[in-house]
């Protein structure tokens, strides 16, 4: 990155630089793949061009299905421009299938696909290695207001059923993803971080003899194989996609 930007966050994934719009800032994608809260580390070449351009499409995806987001444009492969926002400390789950986490914390077996979407909160805090929060403590620690909880929640209700369209039509199947909001200058909220193979869980699924692949960051968390591979492959159906080729 140029020297004429300051460095103003450096993350797991991304750094995130000033810009001459001091209501924008420029987003780089490192080439980093960490897990189980960067207990797990290694660097991928070309991760973090990957993740870029896919989350780049999946932006403008939303943004065309009146979905409000902090993307702007593409500064080059690996870098965005977005709206500067402020993050609001909380990540947001959305499960239409149980696998990882929920699976070892509850009951409720592998695979089990929700007759509706489970959302859950979680607080963004390394110290405290990001909790489960229930609504009622998030309206207590005065995180949100319950109207914007309300409207966070209506938000990811929607871009499930966008994105879960969308996957569908390149084949994948949409178990889980994580999603980060944020406030612009105008008080309002907007969809933030990314949208890629590192925040969500995409499954190949094999229909005639029910085989699953995973084509997301499982591979690297598991050791399920090649993970430039799963990337560039979610890449390349993105970009051969009806959605934008029609």
């Amino acid at each position: 990155m140029n020297n004429k930007y300051d460095l103003i966050y450096e993350g797991k994934a991304k750094k995130v630089f000033s810009h001459d719009d001091a209501d924008k800032v420029i987003i780089e994608f490192k080439d980093d793949a960490t897990a189980f809260n960067a207990l797990k580390k290694a660097k991928f070449e070309g991760k973090g061009k990957l993740n870029c351009l896919i989350s780049a499409k999946i932006f403008k995806l939303l943004i065309n299905n009146n979905i409000p987001t902090h993307f702007l444009e593409l500064y080059n492969e690996n870098t965005m421009i977005a709206q500067k926002i402020k993050v609001i400390p909380l990540e947001v789950v959305l499960r239409n299938t149980a696998y990882g986490s929920l699976c070892k914390q509850t009951t409720i077996k592998s695979g089990t696909v929700f007759a509706k979407p489970l959302i859950d909160f979680y607080l963004k805090n390394d110290e405290l290695n990001d909790p489960l929060i229930t609504k009622d403590r998030i309206e207590l620690m005065k995180i949100l207001s319950s109207n914007d909880l309300n409207l966070i929640i209506e938000l990811t209700l929607k871009i499930n059923a966008i994105l879960k369209i969308f996957f569908k039509k390149i084949g994948l199947q949409l178990v889980d993803f994580k999603l980060e909001f944020g406030y612009d200058y105008k008080n309002k909220i907007l969809l933030g971080d990314e949208i890629s193979p590192d925040n969500c869980r995409l499954w190949d699924v094999n229909k005639e003899n029910g085989t699953i692949v995973s084509l997301d960051k499982d591979r690297f968390r598991n050791d399920l194989g090649d993970l430039m591979e799963a990337y560039a492959e979610i890449n390349r159906r993105i970009n051969d996609s009806t959605e934008f080729n029609p």
